[in-house]
């Protein structure tokens, strides 16, 4: 009998071939990796580890769940639907007679009851229904190199912008579906006091964008301190806009491409039923409600179509607390998922008391 050869290369995965070359085999090479020898953890799932691992999950997921669910339905929530389409809504023919065309703005007046006082800061948000905002192509039609102040991109839009990127051989500032429908009503509060005086509640306008949007990916051309109305010069305002962009506001610190209306509605929405922040009413008085108990009147400059793609209008005042708006979800959840382990863990019990002693009494027989 003849003895073989040992080479390390044939555990490496090389042959030697004919001629004294060397062939690479399809035997994975000789490591820990690539043979599994790596050390490894297996955990044994046995009733003393599985047991107390269902209850401790149900006993700190239960409680948590509690406290949650309770401090969503403590945030007041009061919603109104202004959308018209009942015969009887003050907004009824503002919707009827309504679109995009319209130069004439067209408005109503909604009146309504607050149960209960609003004690700490209120937030103002816009609703709509019904719009697609996470369409594809929808989501897509913007210009961030533009919107970001960027000069060259000002005057030459991207193509995803299309078939908003030129009005009248004219780059359309800012470009793209998004901002092309954003949303325009104009929303205004009155408190009726006992001596039905109508007091205007002060809306703030700014802080209701995120930080990072304002800051860093939003910014006018030409720098902060730019004439907007030279900068834009030779662009076209978006063909549903009533006005260009440079005259959005006012304040020039909120004007322009750095608009919060504008950048909160940039910001698409991942479902169809959506809300957006659109003012705050700030707290000034201690002593004093932000919003007290009694009538109220919603004042609407109806200027956004909704009856193409039936879609709804809503305006919510809502407070926040710790956890954010009003949202009873997480603490449903937590509270479902805690139950259902602490429900198996007591069946889980059940089973290894009754059957548990039957099995080792047999192994210790055998």
């Amino acid at each position: 009998m003849m003895a073989s050869s040992y080479n390390a290369k044939d555990e490496d995965g090389h042959i030697a071939g004919a001629g004294g070359g060397t062939l690479r085999s399809k035997k994975p090479e000789n490591t820990a990796f690539k043979q599994q020898r790596l050390p490894a953890w297996q955990p044994i799932l046995t009733a003393g580890t599985v047991l107390p691992a269902f209850f401790i999950i149900g006993l700190i997921f239960i409680p948590i769940g509690i406290g949650l669910y309770v401090t969503s339905n403590n945030i007041k929530e009061f919603e109104i639907d202004y959308t018209g389409v009942d015969m009887s809504s003050p907004c009824f023919n503002c919707s009827q007679n309504f679109s995009w065309n319209n130069t004439r703005p067209c408005t109503c007046t909604i009146p309504f009851y607050l149960d209960q006082p609003y004690e700490s800061n209120v937030f103002m948000y816009y609703g709509l229904s019904n719009f697609y905002q996470n369409h594809r192509r929808y989501v897509k039609s913007r210009d961030d190199s533009q919107l970001n102040g960027d000069g060259s991109s000002l005057l030459k839009p991207s193509k995803e912008c299309e078939p908003y990127a030129y009005y009248e051989n004219k780059p359309i500032a800012p470009c793209g579906a998004i901002a092309n429908s954003m949303f325009n009503d104009t929303l205004e509060l009155f408190y009726i006091d006992p001596n039905s005086t109508r007091n205007r509640i002060p809306l703030t306008a700014t802080g209701i964008a995120w930080w990072t949007d304002k800051h860093v990916k939003f910014r006018n051309p030409g720098g902060s301190n730019a004439n907007l109305t030279a900068v834009f010069q030779g662009t076209s305002k978006p063909v549903n806009w009533r006005r260009p962009v440079y005259e959005l506001d006012s304040d020039p610190e909120n004007n322009g491409f750095i608009n919060e209306d504008f950048i909160v509605w940039m910001r698409t929405a991942a479902l169809p039923t959506f809300r957006k922040l659109y003012r705050i009413i700030q707290k000034k008085n201690n002593m004093v409600p932000t919003l007290p108990r009694g009538n109220y009147t919603l004042e609407v400059v109806y200027n956004y179509p909704v009856r193409s793609f039936e879609g709804r209008k809503r305006m919510i005042l809502s407070t926040i607390s710790w956890m954010g708006g009003k949202n009873p979800f997480l603490g449903i959840a937590y509270i479902t998922v805690g139950s259902i382990c602490f429900f198996l863990g007591v069946v889980l019990l059940i089973i290894h008391h009754k059957y548990g002693n039957r099995n080792n009494s047999a192994d210790i027989s055998n």
